[in-house]
């Protein structure tokens, strides 16, 4: 009969749990402080609670702070999502949201202010994130491991910035 591993992890249930998301702070992180947990879409939960976070507290701090906040949590981020995705075995796991959040306030950071124009960047982030155009589709399936994670929103944000800017330049948003 081979030895048990007493440092061996349980083995993980079919869909993460709240208890088991709130027992280690890379899980937090990477699941969005339990807002990938929600279903359906949890990308979308994960979008709508930066959002929530971006206006109680990020949208308050110096534009040199913002740009370091998302420097560190971008960092952050590729850290805790390679730990949870490596310990899940499933290096993306859908309930990992924290690139969302992140890549989601780079959004909001250069959208114009007002409720109207954060809404449609919502819509825009969340398309660009869901349908994948090139090159998104090929970081998010060639990159598998936290920066992968990451790095596949941050281009989604990227596309969404570039038609927010043109709709800005149209005077369509303002």
């Amino acid at each position: 009969m081979p030895a048990i591993d007493p440092s061996a992890q349980s083995p993980l249930p079919p869909e993460p749990s709240a208890a088991w998301v709130f027992r280690s702070f890379p899980r937090m992180i990477a699941f969005g402080f339990g807002s990938g947990l929600i279903r359906p879409a949890p990308g979308t939960w994960g979008t709508l609670l930066g959002w929530l976070l971006w206006v109680a507290a990020v949208s308050r701090l110096p534009d040199v702070v913002i740009a370091a906040t998302l420097v560190a949590a971008f960092a952050l981020g590729c850290w805790a999502c390679q730990r949870v995705g490596k310990e899940m075995g499933r290096p993306d796991h859908g309930g990992m949201v924290w690139d969302e959040i992140v890549a989601f306030w780079l959004v909001l950071w250069l959208t114009p202010d007002g409720f109207g124009a954060q809404l449609l960047a919502f819509v825009i982030f969340r398309l660009f994130d869901i349908i994948k155009p090139p090159p998104i589709h090929f970081f998010d399936s060639h990159f598998k491991n936290g920066f992968g994670v990451m790095w596949d929103d941050i281009v989604a944000a990227a596309y969404s910035l570039l038609l927010i800017a043109i709709l800005v330049r149209l005077e369509v948003l303002s």
